[in-house]
């Protein structure tokens, strides 16, 4: 039988988001029998008041699932704080949780997949994440419908108690043992992509986030997270509306798959998949197109 995960969604202030992550959940085979609760940030300004107000209205128009529960913080927690202690607070409670944000748009077998693979591995501790979201990547010859990699996803995931107080939000820590291990390399998605970068701002205070710091720590714990071979989310955030995120059309039109079968396979990542996601992340980061470039400009010039 079937176990049914409790669901965190967090919104901020862009209701049409929102309300189409909201949709995308409503549709999903197991949202009647799902609990939904949804931490709904402050305005950070007098700006953001309206925006705010908005999203609260469009949280509240529907009964998205089989229970919704409205949290509203009555000030700005920012993205960091919001999802840590929202995560904390829910998984305290019920040893497990499945985590989206008000910018993902997710497949009709995303929550299916979940529970599966919460209940498939939730006894396995190299196991720390399961991942809802995989970049587009091609794997010749491989049999399964997911695949492990030891980097984590924030776009559409879930996890355990026993994963999550591994979690170490001391930065410097987290440097430190990458670089006195030797593993910077290999942290780095095999050089491909600068992750430390994400951790030295943290610590210099440049930026707050919370993603880097799990994503550290489930590596320092050589942890594994599942994929499912073809996303089952789509950040429609990556039209430069996001926080952290440019615009990005590889992921805002990447197709979903909609369903994914979960079936145990070897607690290992392999040669092929770590290859295939450090070509990704070279062609996205370090050698973009002349028209991708030129296209992220222009519309970060519209939006001035």
């Amino acid at each position: 039988m079937l176990n049914y995960s409790p669901i965190i969604l967090f919104v901020y202030k862009r209701p049409h988001h929102t309300l189409r992550t909201l949709e995308s959940l409503r549709k999903n085979d197991l949202s009647e029998q799902s609990s939904l609760y949804i931490f709904s940030d402050g305005a950070k300004s007098g700006q953001d008041q309206a925006s705010v107000a908005e999203v609260r209205q469009v949280i509240r128009q529907k009964q998205w699932c089989k229970e919704v529960h409205i949290m509203e913080r009555p000030t700005n927690f920012g993205l960091a704080r919001n999802i840590i202690e929202g995560v904390s607070q829910i998984i305290d409670r019920f040893g497990k949780v499945i985590v989206l944000e008000d910018d993902l748009v997710i497949s009709p077998g995303f929550l299916r997949y979940m529970n599966q693979a919460l209940d498939l591995y939730q006894e396995q501790p190299k196991v720390m994440q399961i991942s809802g979201h995989t970049p587009p990547i091609k794997l010749k010859k491989y049999l399964h419908d997911t695949l492990f990699y030891n980097k984590i996803s924030s776009w559409g995931w879930a996890t355990w108690a026993r994963a999550w107080q591994k979690l170490n939000l001391d930065t410097q820590y987290l440097l430190e043992q990458i670089e006195a291990t030797g593993q910077t390399a290999a942290f780095n998605a095999d050089g491909t992509y600068n992750f430390t970068e994400h951790l030295e701002a943290n610590l210099q205070g440049t930026i707050n986030t919370w993603a880097i710091k799990w994503q550290a720590s489930v590596f320092l714990s050589q942890g594994l997270c599942l994929y499912p071979r073809q996303s089952l989310v789509r950040n429609i955030g990556c039209d430069n509306s996001g926080e952290h995120c440019g615009y990005l059309e590889l992921y805002l039109r990447q197709k979903m798959a909609k369903k994914i079968e979960v079936e145990p396979i070897p607690l290992k990542e392999l040669p092929q998949v770590r290859q295939a996601l450090a070509q990704h992340y070279y062609q996205l980061t370090v050698a973009p197109t002349w028209f991708q470039q030129f296209k992220t400009k222009v519309r970060r010039v519209l939006r001035k």
